[in-house]
């Protein structure tokens, strides 16, 4: 682990390479698993607010899923908030375009200008996920066989995950921390990398 301030960051980060390869996964990972993506506490409030603006950008069933679960609900396993599903299947804000590659209807709005907001920020820092303590933040690699494309499309164009995930990192934590985690990957590349 790195620690950079109180965040403390998986190696995997610097040594593990993706690149999302939605062809080949159709988004995959906005349809599998067992509850929607995680969410921040301050994202509730903006999903609230938004959803009368991203409500035409969604699948009549992800419409019927909020308006019966709500804009967000909680995962029964931890009490986590997470959005709603479609069925225990899909997330409530997944589209598909025409050749069935989920889409963000959240990040559509987003794209077109009706919303401020891009997405979740676990949606956007994924495959990381963030896990917060009461005295650190930790940074890990999620590893999953849906992304198993996204890891064989890293290694072919040789990108690591902290450079594939730029944009998230920086709108997360800001350019400052971003650039010490760049130098950090640097020092850990000389000491450890290939």
């Amino acid at each position: 682990m790195i620690q950079i301030d109180e965040k403390l960051i998986s190696e995997d980060i610097f040594s593990e390479e993706f690149v999302c390869n939605l062809s080949k996964c159709k988004g995959a990972c906005c349809v599998e698993g067992d509850v929607g993506a995680p969410l921040d506490k301050d994202e509730l409030e903006i999903l609230d607010s938004i959803f009368d603006k991203i409500k035409p950008y969604l699948t009549p069933e992800g419409i019927k899923a909020v308006e019966e679960q709500g804009t967000w609900t909680t995962d029964p396993s931890d009490g986590m908030y997470v959005t709603p599903m479609v069925e225990d299947r899909e997330c409530a804000y997944v589209t598909y375009d025409i050749r069935g590659i989920t889409k963000c209807g959240i990040e559509k709005a987003y794209e077109d200008g009706a919303v401020d907001w891009q997405k979740p920020i676990s949606c956007h820092l994924y495959p990381i996920r963030v896990t917060e303590y009461s005295a650190f933040t930790a940074l890990n690699y999620h590893e999953w066989n849906v992304c198993s494309d996204a890891c064989t499309l890293g290694k072919e164009l040789q990108v690591p995950i902290y450079k594939f995930l730029k944009t998230p990192l920086i709108r997360k934590y800001g350019e400052e921390f971003y650039g010490v985690l760049s130098e950090a990957a640097d020092e850990w590349k000389k000491e450890y990398g290939n």
